[in-house]
């Protein structure tokens, strides 16, 4: 253990030493309060507030995975061009309690790193409000809206399958499919057409979701939607009609234990709401009925997004939430320690990273990639299959596990999710790069003896 930590120690120092370092603090340090200041988002408080947070983090997420790269392949490969490693090796000192020390060394850097940043970050955050002159609405809009963690219920999803196969059915028996789709795709593109009409309501009809496992820990809860409309109103807005409450009383009509929230409502479309619901209409079953009405005078059909109909609902708070996505930063840097500190045993400082800034950038986008993969034609589809898909597989999903798509809606990050990330990320993928590295350097032949 001595010798793990003395070569960790001797990373850190060395990385110090490193210019490029430097120069990522200090844009960091320098950059971040600038963002502060400048950032304006919508002119609100929280949209600046949400610019900041989406900028600032992810400024940060990337500078540190970029040092990561460089520190963790620079730190060995320089070590064996320079020759220093022939001084260490020669000591009591197994090769893979040196690499272990190369990681633990970075790790620890990073984790000061990102410690110091998201402090400045969080402090900034926190205190903008009082930096501007902000009106009591806004501030409690950025308080109910950002400076919170909420949980979403979104829209349960039917499922139409058999529906979908008895209309193929049909239109096989009537000889109406479509010659350029396979019989399988005929019955998906069926059912999505079902799933967008069971999210649309016609001229003067409703359309009622309910929901369970609703238990706000606020006095309020926020519906979020966003309108879809056949053809658009002369004004481009929809007038609605909302009824909220308990499940039994909303059908029937009946008083129960809990008030029922009617509310008449003009929203544009084409664009996310939010309206305020006082929490006090959740039963104590915890199902809540929400009810659309689309009114005569629109005189057009209203649908709803497959992502645009939910509840959301206060689950914890801003801090613990900002905690949480620091952790996963923090899991994509011991992801990208790992990656090159692997790469650094058989390849040169600049090969080794270029190599880890195409994989870095492929992790980032490979949701992206997985998907538009999905379109191709059926020749060069079965080429990826065979080729790429499995590379792009083994990699993690960067931009699943982005912690801005919590933090910027006020979104619950929860621990589950977060355990789900370590799991994947650091317990199995990246432990087996550093496996993969232990024995690829310690088969590795560092010196050869010339007579």
């Amino acid at each position: 253990m001595n010798s793990i930590w003395a070569v960790a120690k001797n990373t850190i120092k060395q990385a110090l030493r490193m210019k490029i370092a430097v120069v990522f603090i200090i844009l960091l340090l320098a950059l971040l309060p600038v963002l502060g200041v400048s950032t304006t988002g919508d002119e609100t408080i929280k949209g600046r507030l949400q610019t900041f947070i989406s900028y600032g983090l992810s400024l940060t997420s990337f500078l540190l995975c970029l040092l990561t790269i460089a520190i963790s392949i620079y730190t060995v490969t320089n070590d064996i061009k320079e020759k220093q490693i022939f001084t260490i090796i020669t000591k009591p000192i197994r090769r893979f309690e040196f690499l272990t020390g190369k990681l633990l060394g970075v790790i620890l850097l990073d984790m000061l790193l990102l410690v110091i940043f998201s402090i400045i970050i969080y402090s900034i955050a926190v205190y903008m409000p009082k930096f501007y002159q902000v009106n009591s609405v806004e501030l409690a809009q950025a308080k109910t809206e950002f400076f919170t963690a909420r949980a979403a219920l979104v829209i349960p999803q039917q499922d139409f399958t058999e529906q979908a196969r008895e209309r193929f059915n049909k239109l096989k028996a009537e000889d109406a499919l479509p010659e350029n789709m396979s019989p399988a795709e005929v019955i998906r593109e069926i059912n999505n057409q079902m799933q967008v009409l069971s999210r649309a309501a016609d001229i003067g009809d409703g359309i009622e979701w309910e929901f369970e496992n609703v238990k706000p820990l606020a006095d309020s809860i926020f519906i979020r939607f966003k309108y879809e409309v056949l053809q658009e109103t002369p004004d481009s807005r929809i007038y609605s009609r909302w009824v909220v409450g308990d499940p039994h009383s909303v059908r029937t009509g009946e008083p129960g234990k809990t008030p029922v929230f009617v509310q008449d409502y003009r929203h544009t479309t084409e664009t996310f709401h939010e309206i305020e619901i006082p929490s006090e209409v959740i039963p104590e079953s915890g199902k809540l009925a929400v009810v659309f009405y689309n009114y005569p005078s629109n005189d057009t059909v209203v649908m709803f997004p497959k992502d645009g109909m939910e509840v959301l609902f206060k689950a914890d708070n801003f801090t613990m939430n900002f905690i949480r996505s620091v952790i996963l930063i923090l899991s994509r840097l011991v992801f990208l320690t790992c990656l090159g500190i692997l790469t650094s045993t058989f390849l040169s400082f600049p090969v080794a990273i270029l190599l880890c800034l195409v994989l870095f950038v492929t992790a980032s986008f490979s949701g992206f990639v997985l998907e538009s993969f999905d379109f191709l034609s059926r020749n060069v589809g079965i080429l990826y299959t065979y080729t790429l898909k499995w590379i792009v597989q083994i990699l993690p999903e960067f931009d699943k596990y982005n912690p801005t798509k919590f933090l910027v809606p006020a979104r619950l990050l929860s621990w589950s999710f977060v355990g789900q990330c370590i799991l994947f990320m650091v317990c199995i993928k990246s432990f087996l790069l550093l496996v993969l590295a232990f024995l690829i350097f310690t088969y590795r032949e560092i010196a050869k003896i010339v007579v």
